[in-house]
């Protein structure tokens, strides 16, 4: 099973489209599922004309505070990497939940073990038939949280599971746009990332953020250049050679892809690309 990340630093450049696109072309002959990570506003489903129903929930274990056993050292406060935790000399501990990550070391660091766990719902994923070779996976957090990392974690490790039951051939990794860390989750043990952009200063400029994310945790990466007749694609052209990353496919702008893609058209948007 070959894993795939269609990727970004910018949002709008077409990054879900070329997933979509691309599994959609894959599942001609081949099994393949779609595994969108961007948790916080997925929207391949929308894309795909599909109904999100019958959620499976992720929980995670949140910390609680036991006041009898707490002795107000802020030992846990200092201890957290999120800031989750907010802390006054000689008060209790309060906990922000918005930005816990569940990592649990406040509970490890407490001396007096007065910090236990508790599991609550902090998102859901959905598994979509779109066709007899073609499954669509979607991953969504619970609205106000903040950090989604753990939430991607655990919906890749089930599309993961459900690809190799199904045995397919290709896992494609729809990533939310940036490098923050439910980008890097969803990166991590892939064998290949398509890094999409547009030839604009703007599209250039962060093409470069995400090359240098993809060749610091060693993703091999080619980029994707969509609208690549409009605009400056020199800009592209040298950060390609800066990453000695070459450009694999090109996207000319269409007004009849844009109808194609308005009309959830894919079998037509597949062959105007």
């Amino acid at each position: 099973m070959k894993k795939i990340a269609s990727t970004g630093t910018k949002g709008g450049v077409g990054k879900s489209t070329f997933a979509i696109l691309l599994a959609f072309k894959l599942s001609k002959n081949k099994k393949v599922v779609l595994c969108d990570c961007d948790v916080e506003c997925p929207n391949d489903y929308l894309i795909l004309d599909q109904k999100l129903r019958n959620p499976d929930n992720i929980y995670q274990d949140y910390p609680i505070l036991d006041k009898k056993k707490c002795v107000k050292c802020g030992l846990c406060s200092k201890t957290c990497r999120e800031n989750a935790i907010f802390w006054v000399k000689d008060k209790y501990p309060l906990f922000i939940y918005d930005l816990c990550t569940a990592c649990g070391a406040c509970v490890i660091v407490c001396p007096n073990k007065a910090i236990k766990t508790k599991k609550e719902k902090a998102g859901e994923s959905f598994i979509n038939k779109v066709n007899d070779n073609f499954w669509l996976v979607t991953g969504r957090s619970k609205s106000g949280i903040t950090e989604t990392g753990p939430i991607v974690s655990e919906v890749k490790e089930r599309a993961i599971k459900f690809a190799e039951d199904k045995r397919v051939d290709y896992i494609i990794f729809d990533t939310a746009p940036g490098t923050h860390c439910s980008v890097i989750q969803a990166l991590l043990d892939i064998d290949k990332a398509y890094a999409v952009t547009e030839p604009t200063p703007l599209g250039a400029h962060d093409l470069s953020l995400i090359l240098k994310l993809l060749k610091k945790i060693k993703v091999p990466s080619e980029i994707v250049l969509n609208k690549a007749d409009v605009g400056n694609r020199k800009l592209i052209e040298k950060i390609a050679k800066k990453f000695k990353t070459k450009i694999s496919i090109e996207i000319p702008y269409s007004e009849e892809l844009v109808k194609a893609y308005c009309e959830k058209d894919l079998r037509r948007m597949v062959k105007l690309i």
